[in-house]
C-alpha cells in the first residue's frame, strides 16, 4: 500500500507505524503478544521517503492473509480505520497476481465491451436520460431519438428509481423497446442501463426485470449499494450484462487532497476489482477538484496489469462538449467512453442530429490520431 501523509517527519513516522497496526489487527500496541501476530500480522513499514518539508510517502507492507477476496476486506485493510483521521491518503495499491486474481473480474472489460458493441477502435459514446421529473414515455423518446443518433450506449441518469411519477417497470420496457426498435432502423447496436439501486434482494429483483425487459447493460452506484454489491451482481450467472460504475456519493472521499482516496483507486482501481466495465467520474477543467494528472492516472489504473484482470473503459464525463473531442482523445487515446449529458440538448440542432454530429467527430478525430 502507498500512502500520503501530511505533517512533519515525526508525524509521518508515527502515522506509518499507526496505519501498521490499526490497519491489521488494530490494537494498542501493548496489547499485542509477542509471537506470530506480532510477527506476521501486522503491517511493515517498506519506505518512508519526503516529498515536501510537510508532505511524505509512506510505502506499507500488510500481510495479505487478512483478505479474503471480497471489497470489504479490503477497503478495511487500506482505509477503514484511516478514514476516520485526517493527514491520511491513500495513493496506491499493488497486489500480488495469485492475490489479485481473487477478486471479480469484470465479465465483458473494454475488448469484451468492444465486440458487444461491435466498435473495435473509436470511443464509445453513452447518452444520459434526464431530467427528473419525465414521465417513462418521454423517456423512451429521448432514448429513441439518441438511439437513432447512434450512439453506443444509453443510460440511465443516476437520480432515476421507482418514483410514482415514473415507475421502474414501466420506465425500463418503454426505454429498452424504443432503443430496440431504433436499433433495428439503424442497423447498430446501443445498450441501455437503467440505474438499479436498493437493498441487495431488490437489486437482484430489479436487474432480473431489467434484462428481461431488454436491458442490455445495468447502472449501479458502488458509494450507494456497496462494492461488495457491485461485485455479486457482477459475478451472478444468470445476470450477464455490462456494468457501468457511476459515482454519486464517493466524492467525499477524493475532495480533500490531503485525506480519503486518491482519484485513481476510486475511480479506477476499486471499481475495476468490483467487476465493473466502465467507471463513471467527474472530467478535469470543470468545477470538480480533479486534474488532468488524476484522470491520467485513472486510466492507467484502468489499465494496467492486474494479476489477469481485463482493463476496463474510463469516461470523459461531465458537460462535454465537442470542443473537447481532441483535448479527450490525446489524452485518453481510443479506448474511452464519451458520456453525453445536457450540453448535448443546449443548441437548437435536434438530438438526433447532434448526436451523429458528434460521433463523426469522434471518428474523424480517431482516424488523425496516430
Amino acid at each position: 500500500m502507498e500512502y500520503r501523509l501530511h505533517g512533519s517527519a515525526a508525524d509521518a513516522r508515527r502515522r506509518a507505524d499507526l496505519l501498521c497496526i490499526d490497519q491489521t489487527v488494530e490494537a494498542a500496541d501493548h496489547v499485542i503478544p509477542s509471537g506470530a501476530i506480532r510477527d506476521q500480522l501486522l503491517g511493515r513499514v517498506i519506505q518512508l521517503e519526503v516529498i515536501t518539508p510537510d508532505s511524505h510517502r509512506a510505502v506499507l507492507s500488510f500481510p495479505v492473509e487478512l483478505l479474503d477476496g471480497t471489497m470489504s476486506a479490503l477497503l478495511h485493510m487500506i482505509i477503514g480505520m484511516a478514514g476516520l483521521q485526517g493527514q491520511i491518503r491513500v495513493t496506491d495499491l499493488s497486489l500480488p497476481d495469485a492475490v489479485a486474481s481473487r477478486w471479480t473480474r469484470p465479465r465483458y472489460g473494454s475488448r469484451g465491451l468492444r465486440d458487444l458493441l461491435r466498435v473495435p477502435r473509436r470511443p464509445l459514446i453513452c447518452a444520459v436520460l434526464k431530467p427528473l421529473g419525465y414521465s417513462p414515455q418521454q423517456l423512451a423518446d429521448l432514448a429513441h431519438e439518441f438511439a437513432l443518433g447512434e450512439v453506443d450506449l444509453i443510460k440511465d441518469d443516476q437520480s432515476l428509481r421507482d418514483h410514482p411519477f415514473c415507475r421502474f417497470d414501466e420506465r425500463i420496457a418503454r426505454c429498452a423497446e424504443a432503443i430496440a426498435k431504433a436499433s433495428r432502423q439503424t442497423g447498430k447496436r446501443c445498450l441501455y442501463a437503467p440505474h438499479i439501486s436498493g437493498p441487495w434482494p431488490s437489486l437482484v429483483e430489479q436487474a432480473a426485470k431489467a434484462m428481461q425487459a431488454g436491458a442490455r447493460a445495468l447502472l449501479l452506484c458502488p458509494g450507494l449499494i456497496g462494492f461488495d454489491a457491485v461485485a455479486s451482481l457482477a459475478q451472478l450467472s444468470s445476470l450477464s450484462l455490462p456494468l457501468l460504475a457511476h459515482p454519486d456519493f464517493l466524492g467525499s472521499h477524493y475532495v480533500t487532497p490531503d485525506s480519503g482516496i486518491a482519484p485513481a483507486m476510486l475511480f479506477g482501481l476499486l471499481p475495476r476489482l468490483a467487476g465493473a466495465d466502465v467507471t463513471i467520474y467527474p472530467t478535469y477543467g470543470l468545477n470538480y477538484p480533479i486534474s488532468e494528472e488524476d484522470c491520467r492516472q485513472i486510466a492507467a489504473a484502468c489499465r494496467r496489469a492486474l494479476g489477469g484482470c481485463p482493463p476496463i473503459l474510463p469516461t470523459a464525463a461531465g458537460r462535454m462538449t465537442a470542443s473537447r473531442i481532441r483535448e479527450m482523445v490525446t489524452l485518453y487515446g481510443s479506448d474511452i467512453v464519451f458520456i453525453l449529458g445536457s450540453d448535448l440538448r443546449r443548441g437548437p440542432t435536434p438530438i438526433r442530429s447532434a448526436c451523429l454530429d458528434f460521433r463523426r467527430l469522434v471518428e474523424a478525430e480517431t482516424c488523425s490520431s496516430p
